[in-house]
């Protein structure tokens, strides 16, 4: 599944929610992901993350991902030369890292961007028309400020991300209405180690509550 249409309006509830399970780092979170159904699969190349892989470990994981499924190579502040290394042996579908980065990074042309805004940080302006919005520090677990979430799915593509869980994405969806959810220690039994079981909860309260009876209209 591709990153859902470009609009600059929040996500009608009857829109398919897209889903990403971020910093997979063994065959098992990887098999976990693809059977609940997600549309992303994240791998981490900030190496002072405990999620990191390198390039080389992430082009092995990904060969057992259907290309139905999107690889997103995810960054934290990348050199130009971090990236090119990454790129020279991992092939991505997406590339993912904060907003002013890509300023200074020459992305290959056709590579598709997705572009992080954090809680407490001024806004760019203009925005981009899709963003993936996250607490201040990725993978720590910190929620992400719902109500600036809200503001700014008024005004583009939102990926909500930032200390989801299976047990508040829920609540987190009818309170944000964002095109999508990104999900990384919500899911884990320990840092950089997911768990299967919390993947498949994880997926399935997310497309229950866009999907079900009790989404809001």
């Amino acid at each position: 599944m591709s990153l859902p249409p470009q609009s600059h309006q929040h996500a009608s509830p009857s829109a398919p929610l897209w889903v990403k399970v971020c910093g997979l780092t063994t065959a098992e979170g990887i098999d976990a992901a693809v059977a609940a159904g997600v549309d992303a699969v994240g791998f981490v190349f900030f190496s002072q993350s405990k999620r990191y892989v390198s390039p080389q470990e992430a082009a092995r994981l990904a060969a057992q991902v259907p290309k139905r499924i999107l690889k997103v190579a995810v960054f934290l502040h990348p050199s130009q030369a971090e990236l090119d290394a990454v790129l020279g042996a991992f092939q991505p579908d997406i590339v993912q890292t904060d907003y002013e980065d890509f300023a200074h990074l020459a992305v290959p042309t056709g590579m598709t961007v997705l572009p992080v805004l954090r809680s407490g940080r001024v806004l760019p302006t203009p925005l981009p028309r899709r963003v993936l919005f996250e607490g201040p520090v990725s993978g720590a677990g910190t929620t992400a400020e719902w109500s600036s979430a809200l503001t700014l799915a008024r005004r583009c593509e939102v990926i909500l991300a930032g200390g989801l869980t299976p047990a508040n994405v829920a609540e987190a969806i009818r309170a944000v209405r964002p095109a999508g959810v990104d999900v990384s220690s919500g899911v884990e039994q320990s840092p950089g180690i997911k768990d299967p079981a919390r993947i498949a909860e994880f997926v399935r309260a997310a497309r229950q509550q866009r999907c079900g009876p009790g989404a809001e209209q």
